[in-house]
């Protein structure tokens, strides 16, 4: 649907306004529909986040300030999502062998089979794929990523 209908409006002061505002809205829009895909397994986007950080660095380690680095929201405190996700059994918290004052974090294997369910769940092409084709996906990615220069 056209963005004019969504917000019932049609006034734009040029195409760069309409742009904005439409990635604002379809970022909402896919932010809900990501939440209560995963609301249903009492996950937050930020801690499914961490989780496929996590299982991108298994069987290593990470460390806080490489999820801090590596996670889509840079304003979300990393420490206290892991803290939610250790007491839910879905990563485990141990010491650095190396250095005593480092924390290292891996998924558990609870926390691996929550992805594998959401996997099927949340597939990009679910997402977007009825409405617009791979090719178009793509050239839409290469435009946001021109966009943030």
């Amino acid at each position: 649907m056209e963005i004019e209908k969504e917000i019932f409006s049609n006034k734009f002061e040029d195409n760069h306004q309409k742009a904005i505002v439409n990635l604002i809205y379809t970022y909402g829009w896919i932010t809900n529909l990501l939440k209560r895909k995963l609301n249903k397994h009492k996950i937050t986007l930020q801690q499914y986040n961490i989780l496929r950080i996590l299982r991108g660095q298994s069987p290593k380690p990470a460390t806080i300030n490489l999820l801090k680095e590596r996670m889509l929201d840079k304003m979300s405190d990393a420490s206290r999502i892991v803290e939610r996700l250790v007491q839910k059994d879905l990563v485990q918290r141990c010491v650095n062998d190396k250095d005593r004052r480092a924390v290292d974090i891996r998924i558990s294997q609870t926390g691996l089979d929550i992805l594998k369910k959401l996997d099927s769940e949340l597939s990009s092409k679910d997402i977007l794929g009825g409405n617009i084709s791979d090719e178009e996906a793509g050239v839409l990615s290469g435009l946001l990523d021109r966009m943030r220069g």
